[in-house]
């Protein structure tokens, strides 16, 4: 950010870093900064440390800041995993299921019990010591003998133990949701996107991302906003499992890293609109938007040449049309059994539809950078030692895809009628189980 065109001055942080459970040290350095200021600024974490941080010192910076209102050290509580799980049972939210085991037995027992392999996260990551060997936010379990020896580190983790069932990723089963909202968790600017590519690859951040409006992740953020009261921005990230269910895996009290794929055509993104709102001024009805791209260059690239594949827009056959009622029609309106249309006002039919967001990180992290040169120089290598070997590449490549066809399921064929996905059956909102103690 310090090397933004948009950025007039930068301010050091706190010299220790940032400590939740000593937030004086910040205090006393966003007092500075509103002294250099000399006025009142409007104040938005861009993470998660940070959000939790300002929420637990905000009410001491009011006259100082233009801060969104967020009692009850709310950050904290949406960004607990542990916590996270308990308030989607309360509100009937899908989520996965979900065990917090109370020693090393319960652990190996829980992880049998769900299923290998499972998904193991420390409940409050931010706790995490920097450095700590084989400690991460979220690991995925393969073995009963593992999930105990991740539990008898707890004490070092700083936080409890949550496993999950694993939701296998694939095509079409990741999504997020943005959004911004003003007191009260009445939306400024809210929308739901599907992620396309992502690094690490079906695992991590967004490498090319597309703004999709989806009934069921737009109603699931939007009823948690407003059950918890929220003002500012938040990031939801969401996991279809089988049945076509979509849960929520993680509540990220801040703008996440591809806000900028919620713009409408006007310019208005979730960090403007709530701008606006702190300020005073009025936010104006969003205008499209739907249909943008966001494309992080160099992640993208990396996980195009890893993942085997680009993501393609194809219209869908009339078959799908037929057996998808929520698809969008030309009026951006999306309809479904006992479900309300959701209509997004001036949905440009021409031009403005798909305009990509495009974004370039090399110059924060550079190991994906570096990674997609190997990678690319990796797979020229190989070519070339397939020829040396009198093997046809043409040949290697068509059994590659016949070894991968079970795995492309819902992808039209060639020569063949377009694919449709049925209606996903009924499922239970609340989570499988959740058990704390």
């Amino acid at each position: 950010m310090g090397r933004s065109r948009y950025v007039r001055a930068v301010h050091a942080g706190p010299a220790g870093g940032l400590d939740p459970e000593a937030p004086e040290t910040l205090l006393e350095c966003l007092t500075g900064v509103s002294e250099r200021i000399g006025r009142p600024a409007v104040l938005i974490a861009m993470d998660d440390l940070s959000a939790i941080t300002v929420s637990r010192i905000g009410p001491v910076l009011t006259d100082r800041f233009r801060m969104p209102h967020q009692p009850d050290n709310l950050p904290a509580r949406v960004a607990d995993k542990a916590e996270l799980a308990g308030l989607c049972a309360r509100w009937d939210v899908p989520h996965p299921q979900t065990v917090v085991p109370a020693s090393g037995g319960e652990a190996a027992e829980a992880a049998w019990r769900l299923g290998l392999p499972v998904v193991a996260k420390w409940s409050r990551p931010w706790l995490l010591p920097a450095g700590a060997d084989g400690l991460r936010s979220t690991t995925l379990v393969h073995t009963a003998a593992e999930a105990r020896r991740l539990y008898e580190r707890s004490a070092e983790a700083g936080s409890r133990l949550l496993l999950q069932r694993f939701l296998p990723a694939g095509p079409d089963t990741d999504w997020f949701f943005h959004g911004a909202f003003a007191r009260g968790g009445r939306p400024l600017l809210a929308g739901s996107g599907r992620k396309e590519l992502s690094w690490p690859v079906r695992t991590g951040l967004t490498a090319v991302g597309r703004w999709l409006p989806d009934p069921a992740v737009e109603e699931a953020g939007l009823r948690l906003a407003e059950r918890l009261g929220y003002q500012g921005i938040l990031d939801l990230d969401f996991r279809r499992d089988e049945r076509g269910t979509f849960r929520l895996v993680d509540f990220n009290p801040r703008p996440g890293a591809q806000f900028r794929l919620f713009t409408d055509t006007a310019g208005l993104d979730v960090v403007q609109a709530m701008y606006l709102d702190l300020t005073g001024q009025r936010v104006p009805e969003p205008v499209g938007g739907p249909g943008r791209v966001f494309v992080a260059e160099n992640y993208a690239l990396l996980a195009a040449v890893r993942g085997g594949y680009l993501p393609r827009r194809r219209a869908p056959g009339p078959a799908a049309r037929a057996a998808d009622p929520a698809r969008p029609d030309a009026a951006g309106r999306r309809t479904g059994p006992g479900r309300d249309p959701v209509v997004w006002p001036g949905r440009p039919a021409g031009r403005d539809r798909g305009r990509v967001e495009a974004a370039w990180f090399a110059g924060d992290d550079l190991m994906p950078f570096v990674g997609m040169l190997a990678a690319f120089l990796g797979r020229g290598f190989g070519k070339g030692a397939r020829v040396l070997r009198g093997v046809p590449a043409q040949g290697r490549r068509t059994a590659l895809a016949a070894v991968r066809a079970p795995r492309q399921r819902g992808r039209d064929q060639p020569g063949s009628a377009p694919l449709s996905r049925p209606a996903p059956p009924e499922a239970p909102a609340a989570p499988d189980e959740l058990v704390t103690r």
